[in-house]
């Protein structure tokens, strides 16, 4: 009888095994335990402590007055060119304080400052996470040259987990096609090892934080 091929014995092997099924060598495995040792700062401090650490800016605001008062300063001080903005709900704020922004689909290509919402910030990693169903979806993250996000305090959680089990249960049969995180500027130290800001996308990330939960001292 001539010996089997390889393939043959390979896949004799593998049809033992399913026959021969045995029991898994770690059958007591937690999944549900944190690697992480707890948090012991408030979240939006650890926050805003970590998406320093990865070159990004941060605002705390006490109220939407407080944030289109800190934007408008922002706008003076760095000479900044008229926004772009897309999501309906961020133009009213804006038209609020009285703040100019461009919605023109045919401009969006001479867009240098870019405004969006998001879906959550990741307290321990720094981290902010958007959708494709948050408005404008997948473009305006990338795209311009200076990216602020604007966030809400209830919008805050420890760990990425916690973001992802808060996103199923928002959107459920619904749920985004992209889900994307954004920790600091766009970077890459491909070239001799330079790190390089901008390179894939922007090149500033500001993130401003408004108040809209009691505060624990209340």
């Amino acid at each position: 009888m001539e010996e089997s091929t390889s393939k043959e014995k390979v896949l004799k092997k593998i049809r033992d095994a399913l026959i021969e099924k045995t029991d898994p060598p770690y059958p007591i495995l937690d999944m549900e335990t944190s690697v992480y040792a707890p948090m012991t700062e408030p979240l939006d401090v650890a926050f805003a402590e970590e998406l320093v650490k990865v070159s990004g800016k941060f605002g705390y605001c006490e109220s939407e007055d407080e944030f289109l008062s800190f934007l408008q300063s922002y706008i003076l001080e760095k000479d900044w060119p008229v926004m772009y903005c897309y999501d309906e709900q961020l133009q009213q704020l804006l038209k609020q304080g009285g703040i100019p922004f461009e919605s023109d689909p045919e401009k969006f290509t001479d867009m240098k400052l870019g405004i969006t919402r998001c879906e959550y910030l990741i307290a321990r990693l720094g981290t902010v996470m958007v959708s494709s169903h948050v408005s404008p979806g997948r473009r305006m993250t990338v795209f311009p040259e200076t990216h602020i996000i604007v966030a809400y305090s209830s919008q805050l959680v420890p760990d990425l987990k916690d973001a992802l089990k808060n996103v199923r249960n928002k959107y459920e049969d619904n749920f985004p096609s992209m889900i994307s995180l954004i920790t600091g500027p766009s970077r890459t130290a491909d070239i001799e090892k330079t790190l390089v800001l901008g390179a894939h996308g922007p090149k500033e990330l500001y993130v401003f934080m408004i108040e809209d939960r009691p505060l624990e001292n209340e």
